[in-house]
C-alpha cells in the first residue's frame, strides 16, 4: 500500500512530461538497485510506452524478486564494465550503475574505482554509438570530499574534493572521474549528458541490513531494540525521501538544460545521534545507546546539499518529512502502528 501511494504521487507529478517519453528507446544500467528500482517502478505504473532495455549481472534473480518489472521491461545479462547492449539505437541512457557497498570501499577500492570509471566509459561509448540524445548519470555528494562544519548545505560549484591520498576515497574520487569523463564526451563527441549527484536516502525498497545507517535503526526499532551508535554519532546528514528523488531524476532527465550537473538530496541536516533519537520516538523503540569509539566510516563529518539549483530549475521540493519517511519506510517493512 504504501509504495502503491508512493507511485501515485510521483504518477501524478509527471504527468505531464511522460508523453516526451512515448515512442523513446531507453537503455539502462543499475536498474535493479535501490535507486533504479524505484525508476521502473515510476515508469511502470505510468501510461507511457516507452521501451527500457534493462543491463543486470543476474535478470533471473531479479526476475525473481519483481516479475512484474520483468514482464514489463527487457532485461539482458552483463556486468557494467564489459557488456554488448541489444542491437538498435537508444533516445535516452541511463547510467546507474554502482558497486555502492562500504565493504567494497574499504576492502577492494581498486575494484570500486574500476567499475565506477570503467562502467561509464562503456556506457558513454555506447551512448555516442547508438546516438542517444540524451544520458542522465547518477553520480553522488561524495564526489565533494569533507564538507567543512562551516559550509552548512553544499553547492555544486564548491571546489572541493575527495582525499587522493586515501583508499577510501575510492568511491568519491571514481564518481569524479567519471563526471570528468561525461564532460569530455560532452566536449569531444557533443553528447548531452546531465549529472545528478545523489546524496542520503530514506524510503520503502532500502535495505535494512547493510551500511545504511538510517535503514540500521529502523530495523532495531522494529525489533523493539535499542539503537546502537558505535561512534559518538556526531556525523551529520539529510535524508531525501525515494519517492521525490525519483520524480526529481525523471524530470532531470526530461527537462534538465544541457550539461545540467545539480545535487539531489534533503537539506533537513540531522546528526547520526539524533537521527537514532527521533526514529526511536516515531517507532516507539526503546532508547539509543552511544558508545563512543572512533568514526570509522568514510565521511565522519557533515554530508549536507544545497539543492537551490534543481528547485529553483525543475520547480519541485521534498513531499514527504524525516519522521514521515522513517514512518513510511518501517510500514513498508511491515511495522504496525
Amino acid at each position: 500500500m504504501i509504495l502503491a501511494e508512493d507511485l501515485a504521487a510521483i504518477d501524478r507529478q509527471l504527468a505531464p512530461h511522460w508523453p516526451r517519453l512515448n515512442g523513446a528507446r531507453l537503455f539502462m544500467t543499475g536498474g535493479t538497485g535501490f535507486i533504479g528500482r524505484w525508476m521502473l517502478e515510476a515508469l511502470a505504473v505510468s501510461d507511457c510506452d516507452a521501451e527500457v532495455v534493462i543491463l543486470s549481472r543476474d535478470p533471473d534473480a531479479f526476475a525473481a524478486r519483481a516479475p512484474h518489472l520483468a514482464r514489463r521491461f527487457q532485461f539482458v545479462a552483463g556486468d557494467v564494465c564489459d557488456f554488448v547492449a541489444p542491437p538498435g539505437g537508444y533516445t535516452h541512457i541511463i547510467h546507474a550503475a554502482t558497486d555502492a557497498s562500504a565493504h567494497l570501499n574499504a576492502h577492494d577500492p581498486r575494484r570500486m574505482f574500476d567499475t565506477i570509471v570503467t562502467g561509464t566509459r562503456k556506457t558513454l561509448d555506447l551512448a555516442v554509438e547508438r546516438g542517444a540524445g540524451r544520458m542522465l548519470f547518477l553520480s553522488s555528494g561524495a564526489v565533494y570530499g569533507a564538507q567543512p562544519w562551516d559550509v552548512t548545505h553544499v553547492a555544486e560549484a564548491w571546489p572541493g574534493g575527495p582525499d587522493p591520498r586515501d583508499p577510501k576515497s575510492a568511491y568519491g574520487e571514481g564518481k569524479r572521474a567519471a563526471e570528468l569523463l561525461c564532460a569530455i564526451y560532452g566536449k569531444q563527441f557533443g553528447l548531452d549528458v546531465v549529472t545528478s549527484r545523489i546524496f542520503a536516502l530514506l524510503g520503502p525498497l532500502l535495505s535494512l541490513d547493510i551500511h545504511f545507517a538510517a535503514g540500521n535503526f529502523i530495523r532495531d526499532a522494529m525489533a523493539g531494540r535499542a539503537i546502537r551508535i558505535e561512534s559518538a554519532g556526531s556525523a551529520v546528514r539529510s535524508y531525501l525521501y525515494a519517492a521525490d528523488l525519483t520524480a526529481w531524476l525523471w524530470l532531470m532527465l526530461l527537462r534538465a538544460p544541457r550539461g545540467a550537473t545539480w545535487n539531489l538530496g534533503s537539506e533537513e541536516a540531522v546528526s547520526i545521534a539524533d537521527l537514532a533519537r527521533r526514529t526511536a520516538a516515531v517507532l516507539g523503540g526503546p532508547g539509543v545507546e552511544v558508545l563512543g569509539r572512533a568514526d570509522a566510516g568514510w565521511n565522519p563529518g557533515r554530508y549536507v546539499p544545497s539543492t537551490a539549483l534543481v528547485r529553483d530549475q525543475l520547480g519541485v521540493a521534498p513531499t514527504v518529512s524525516l519522521d514521515a519517511a522513517i514512518r513510511r519506510t518501517a510500514i513498508f517493512n511491515g511495522w504496525k502502528i
